[in-house]
């Protein structure tokens, strides 16, 4: 396989317009600098972003940004500023990548039970209206109607604290299970648009396909992978906040999640030595005793 590459070509996917330097920053971070706590020179941090066509005042920005925060902690050492993942960023980074890494995987059957939140917030409380929304949806409900949320999943235990911790006391908690005969309107999949879930799994699939086939045949080089395996990895976080592992029971046939899984598993492990190697070669620039330290991990193991 090629290793070297001076700029990504144009039919690799890039990673979402929608994501900022911020975000881009803490999973370039997750991804290779895994479980490591030593500072990184600002200028190779900056450098890694701009591997992503970020420029220095909007890479610098960031950092900044991402330490007011408390996510990144700032150190100096003569003129040189460092950064390094505060713990309370380690610790968000490892849960996330965790989920992340699992979604989609085979699940036992399902039970055939709906966990039902049913709740009544007056439309002038507004902030706490938005905050059990944003939590149960978190937690994977969706709204079957205004007041009424459910989940294909057993989610009991996560509910009643969200609405402990809100203190809201008008609201129902049940396990249920769906009577035959009712309208079909009503079905509790509907609370997710099943068809604009299938879009999105079948956009991953045809954005990636073409970088599959070239990574198979030997022509992704270092630069190219690292690009493709982090926009790759952003396509892919986004989709355990859209479909909370749906029981293939409840989907309509040749449902898509087990393919897109496929092909995330196939590149995101296959390019993990290219892009390794071009984060090697970026850090090796401003500290080659660091770059020593770069590591990355796979879907499979945690770690390399």
């Amino acid at each position: 396989m090629s290793m070297q590459s001076a700029s990504p070509p144009a039919d690799l996917p890039r990673v979402q317009a929608g994501g900022s330097p911020q975000h881009l920053l803490l999973t370039l971070l997750g991804d290779y600098w895994y479980g490591q706590r030593a500072p990184l020179p600002s200028a190779a941090l900056v450098a890694l972003l701009g591997e992503f066509e970020i420029t220095e005042v909007s890479a610098r920005a960031a950092l900044s940004r991402l330490a007011r925060r408390g996510l990144l902690e700032q150190s100096k050492s003569g003129r040189r500023t460092s950064y390094a993942l505060s713990e309370r960023a380690a610790g968000v980074l490892a849960e996330g990548r965790g989920h992340i890494l699992s979604f989609g995987t085979e699940r036992t059957p399902w039970t055939g039970r709906w966990t039902v939140a049913a709740f009544s917030v007056p439309e002038d409380d507004r902030s706490r209206r938005h905050a059990l929304r944003t939590r149960l949806g978190w937690h994977g409900f969706a709204p079957l109607y205004d007041g009424l949320w459910v989940s294909p999943h057993e989610r009991v235990t996560e509910v009643t604290t969200i609405l402990s911790e809100l203190d809201i006391d008008r609201a129902t908690v049940l396990t249920a299970e769906l009577a035959d005969g009712g309208p079909t309107g009503g079905h509790p999949i509907n609370a997710w648009d099943l068809g604009a879930l299938r879009a999105e799994y079948e956009r991953i699939l045809a954005a990636y396909e073409p970088v599959r086939q070239r990574w198979r045949t030997g022509r992704i080089g270092t630069a190219e992978a690292l690009v493709a395996r982090t926009a790759l990895m952003d396509d892919w976080r986004t989709m355990p906040s859209l479909d909370p592992e749906l029981p293939t029971e409840l989907l309509p046939e040749r449902w898509p999640r087990a393919a897109a899984r496929a092909l995330f598993v196939e590149l995101y492990d296959g390019l993990t030595g290219l892009a390794e190697q071009r984060v090697v070669q970026v850090v090796a620039g401003h500290d080659p005793d660091l770059a020593a330290l770069v590591r990355t991990h796979t879907s499979r193991t945690g770690d390399m």
